[in-house]
């Protein structure tokens, strides 16, 4: 299973990008996708994840108003939004799926399998 995730960039703060996650090795119209970042130094946070119903769980109170999470499953693709972005959205973002318990958001610790990340970054 590979899962990857694209998109990432340099931003100014107010700015916007659109990452994309996109996996092999599964069907991933049955998976549900998180989305978690990692700073520098900081832990994991999970931010955003839609299940295989399209329903959507926040993780990151900071994100909710300005980030959305969707799924084209005939792309085979989830994509997350990231609009307003602030200096303290800069991290390596990643998308994971849980190979067990595959169809439902659950706690960040349970999604074992994600791959490279996508470094975003704001900065005026």
């Amino acid at each position: 299973v590979h899962v990857v995730a694209s998109g990432g960039g340099s931003v100014q703060p107010g700015g916007s990008l659109r990452l994309s996650c996109a996996a092999s090795g599964i069907t991933l119209d049955y998976y549900a996708i998180l989305w978690f970042r990692q700073a520098p130094g900081k832990e994991r946070e999970g931010v955003l994840c839609i299940n295989d119903g399209g329903e959507t769980t926040y993780y990151a109170d900071s994100v909710k108003g300005r980030f959305t999470i969707s799924r084209d499953n005939a792309k085979k693709t989830v994509y997350l939004q990231m609009n307003s972005l602030k200096p303290e959205d800069t991290a390596v973002y990643h998308c994971a799926v849980d190979l067990y318990n595959y169809a439902h958001c659950g706690p960040v610790a349970e999604f074992d399998t994600w791959g490279q990340g996508t470094q975003v970054t704001v900065a005026s």
